[in-house]
């Protein structure tokens, strides 16, 4: 009797809206509990997740940049009734209230699940982001490494 083959599945994950963000990292959870092999490759917004929260930036404009959209998990807002940082907070409340999982938590569960977590190299050099500024466990990868897994998933998502 053959076994089955592993199943798999790619999350690309270009906003760093909280909500969004949310729904990413609980289908790679549901993903990965369900035996499939996960991996989510983080671009432009998303990099924001998977940064560490310090600036960032070489250049001016790349220290701007670093300065108005600092990363941290932590930082992340909602897409809409963000209230300057009060949506957040509100999110958080009704969260714990409801006893859904902290969102930094969320990505270490991924981890712990052998979710694999790829950063957009092309986005990390338009942005000047370099991979101290990211979290551990994360890989820096292409679009051709992000193809690569896809081109064999069984599905594959744009969040």
């Amino acid at each position: 009797m053959s076994e089955k083959p592993v199943e798999k599945a790619s999350i690309i994950v270009m906003s760093g809206d909280m909500d969004k963000v949310i729904g990413a990292l609980i289908i790679a959870n549901g993903a990965a509990a369900f035996d499939m092999q996960v991996s989510m490759f983080f671009t432009f917004w998303g990099l924001k997740v998977i940064q560490k929260g310090n600036l960032t930036g070489k250049g001016v404009m790349g220290k701007m940049l670093g300065l108005m959209n600092r990363g941290d998990i932590n930082r992340l807002n909602p897409s809409k009734l963000s209230f300057g940082g009060m949506g957040r907070w509100m999110f958080k409340k009704m969260m714990k209230k409801n006893n859904v999982m902290p969102l930094p938590e969320m990505l270490k569960q991924a981890q712990a699940q052998g979710v694999k977590l790829t950063a957009c190299e092309m986005t990390m050099n338009v942005m000047e982001i370099a991979k101290e500024d990211l979290i551990d466990g994360v890989q820096i990868g292409g679009v051709a490494s992000f193809i690569a897994d896809a081109s064999e998933s069984k599905f594959t998502l744009f969040i």
